[in-house]
């Protein structure tokens, strides 16, 4: 039994030893770079910042340490909405985001990250990796000199804090609200006038009245930006985001220069926060949500008419950016195909099961 245990050791340490013998000249050989990585978010926001991180460890351990990529919070190299511009212009090789704070470059850059009543966090992947989504994205971000690839997912959003309860379309009528992209296009047609404040300016807005309402992502960064103490009500759905995927932004001619084993090291380490972040967002916001409800936070779904609204003015959005913008609708018209077809496959086994076993007392 120990010999067998012996030889057991000696064979999985001599493959190991083999793999590392084959993969050190490959690695070996390579330049060492130096990369710089602007973040669109806070460090305190650490979930979701913590993915640059977590892709710039996993490079350097796959390239030995020769492929160094350091990472900078909101603010530290160039602002949060600045960051598409700095990649773009060679100011920094890298970024993580979220493309949506940038459809006033161009509507087209919502496919890369959210919605309103698109696609969940689980489609969304889909779409990107086996949809078609992924090679068509990255046509359109090449003409910015970009690179894009998946970078993290949130999953469905929170509808956010709000001063006051909504009880009807009418009461969205004037209400100064953080939201941006495509969201807060939807909501400006229903009377909300969206402002765009990034992730650590949105507690002083809230706290100075500069702002009624604000969404952020769900329970467990909410709670941590302390909105329930100057918003209390908490609404849900967020509809304009079904899920928010997060990007990692290349500098194109950078890339290009990066040998293949460190382009496969850098594809790898994405993929890996991507599904990181989702993972670790759906462990902490259930105890978060509880937690919120304990301090007073009120929780309520938006009414009927709301989302009804939200949806018509929704799809008029999506239908006048298509009938005007070419690069739009060269991806709308695959990725609504994708979406429709989703929709129906996931009515059936997910919607099935949740419909029942959500309402369950276990």
């Amino acid at each position: 039994m120990e010999r067998r245990s012996f030889l057991k050791q000696a064979s999985t340490g001599a493959a190991a030893a083999a793999a590392t013998t084959l993969a050190a000249p490959a690695i070996a050989n390579e330049p060492s770079i130096k990369w710089r990585l602007a973040s669109s978010f806070p460090k305190s926001l650490d979930t979701i910042y913590q993915a640059a991180e977590d892709m710039a460890k996993r490079v350097k351990e796959l390239t030995d340490g020769k492929f160094d990529i350091r990472v900078f919070a909101a603010g530290e190299v160039v602002p949060a909405f600045g960051v598409a511009d700095a990649v773009q212009n060679g100011t920094v090789e890298m970024a993580h985001t979220a493309s949506y704070y940038f459809v006033g470059k161009n509507k087209t850059f919502c496919f890369d990250c959210a919605i309103p009543f698109g696609l969940t966090s689980r489609q969304q992947t889909a779409w990107m990796y086996h949809g078609g989504g992924l090679a068509a994205t990255r046509e359109f971000f090449r003409e910015f000199n970009i690179i894009n690839m998946p970078g993290g997912n949130t999953g469905t959003q929170m509808g956010g804090w709000w001063r006051k309860e909504i009880k009807s379309v009418e009461d969205l009528k004037g209400v100064k609200m953080r939201i941006p992209g495509f969201g807060g296009e939807v909501m400006s047609r229903l009377g909300v006038v969206p402002q765009a404040i990034p992730g650590g300016d949105i507690y002083p807005s809230l706290e100075k009245g500069t702002i009624d309402a604000a969404e952020w992502v769900g329970p467990y960064d909410d709670e941590k930006l302390g909105f329930f103490k100057v918003a209390p009500n908490y609404y849900y759905p967020g509809f304009w985001e079904s899920s928010t995927q997060l990007s990692f932004y290349i500098n194109a001619k950078e890339w290009e220069k990066l040998p293949a084993t460190y382009k496969a090291a850098l594809e790898a380490a994405a993929a890996e926060a991507h599904v990181k972040m989702q993972a670790e967002y759906d462990a902490k916001n259930p105890r978060a949500l509880a937690s919120l409800l304990a301090k007073g936070a009120k929780l309520h779904r938006y009414p009927n008419d709301v989302l009804a609204a939200a949806f018509k003015a929704s799809q008029d959005l999506l239908a006048e950016e298509n009938a005007k913008n070419p690069q739009f609708k060269k991806i709308f018209d695959q990725w609504n195909r994708f979406r429709n077809d989703s929709y129906q496959w996931f009515r059936v086994a997910e919607q099935g099961f949740a419909a029942f076993a959500f309402n369950q007392k276990v």
